[in-house]
């Protein structure tokens, strides 16, 4: 007569003491932080469509001179600013070496800058006082193109960014990948270091194929995805890392230089020419061929979904995607 009061009791405690764990597991893993990047350029429509998707929007981009003593107001970019804002996000300003003339990264640039401590006080003290007077939530540094040589002086940026800025106020590092941490080393990115000092770490996990570099393959095929950011989790906690994806694609045409292009754009060249976009569940990504011979890779929305997975399954802090309006739908 009593047992079975009992074994009820009992089961009522197993349940609610399993509610409880699951609940505390739920609460150790918050939700993916997505950050999507947009130029000055980027209409608000498509800001205001991927919105409820992001945690904080990441605008690109203000440029280190040529010389790598300075770095420009970014008064252009103030549009995008009060866009997140007006949206309930974060912004995030993003520093880079990127040059229009040279039509990419100026290595000599960020060497300038890197290996010169008075230059790099100079420059941090330049974008702290930039993210106090606009009122930007972080600074996200996205200097490419460097060499090891160049990774003392990366770090060094990062800390002064830091001692500088508000407390409230974060700053990311953007890593071209690599599945070593030597890799990464010999890339200018000194992995621990770069995590202790900064909030956040992006790595870029796209761009592994490209019509420039390599011959046609999928931008930032999953396995190997997660290879370039188990590196770097061997070196900075989980929740500091977002994974960076790709949403954009690339041509590989049979004479000339390939290009990037939308998510749109390749679905148009593939419906205008007749031909059949394949999805590879391997790379996460399609392929199509046009009939002038002309290859297609691109990750969309579909792709987007199984990097969430990824990161979720990583345990990283966010996803990091480049970019909105050339991505696809995100919400």
């Amino acid at each position: 007569m009593t047992r079975r009061p009992r074994l009820a009791a009992a089961l009522a405690a197993s349940i609610l003491t399993a509610a409880g764990t699951a609940a505390g597991t739920a609460a150790a893993q918050p939700p993916l932080a997505v950050t999507g990047y947009v130029l000055a350029s980027t209409p608000a429509d498509v800001v205001e469509r991927d919105a409820p998707a992001l945690a904080a929007l990441g605008v690109a981009s203000v440029p280190i001179s040529a010389d790598g003593r300075d770095v420009r107001a970014p008064g252009e970019l103030t549009r995008q600013l009060r866009r997140a804002h007006r949206h309930g996000l974060r912004a995030e300003l993003l520093v880079s070496n990127y040059s229009d003339r040279l039509g990419g990264f100026d290595s000599r640039a960020a060497r300038r800058l890197l290996r010169h401590e008075d230059r790099v006080r100079r420059v941090a003290r330049q974008l702290a006082d930039v993210v106090r007077r606009q009122g930007w939530d972080g600074i996200t540094v996205d200097l490419e193109s460097l060499s090891r040589a160049d990774g003392r002086g990366l770090v060094r940026l990062v800390r002064e960014l830091q001692a500088r800025m508000p407390a409230e106020r974060t700053v990311s590092v953007d890593l071209q990948p690599s599945p070593t941490v030597e890799g990464y080393r010999e890339r200018g990115f000194r992995v621990g270091a770069i995590g202790r000092a900064a909030d956040v770490v992006v790595v870029m996990a796209y761009d592994r194929h490209g019509p420039i570099w390599t011959g046609p393959g999928p931008i930032g095929p999953l396995r190997w995805q997660r290879s370039v950011v188990e590196a770097v989790l061997t070196e900075v906690p989980a929740a500091k890392v977002d994974l960076g994806v790709a949403g954009y694609g690339y041509t590989w045409p049979r004479r000339g230089e390939g290009r990037s292009l939308t998510v749109q754009r390749a679905r148009r060249l593939v419906r205008e020419d007749g031909a059949r976009a394949v999805w590879k569940p391997t790379a996460g990504e399609w392929r199509a061929r046009l009939s002038d011979g002309t290859v297609l890779w691109w990750s969309d929305t579909r792709s987007f979904r199984l990097r969430e997975e990824l990161a979720e399954e990583l345990g990283v802090h966010g996803i990091a995607l480049w970019r909105l309006g050339s991505a696809g739908p995100l919400a």
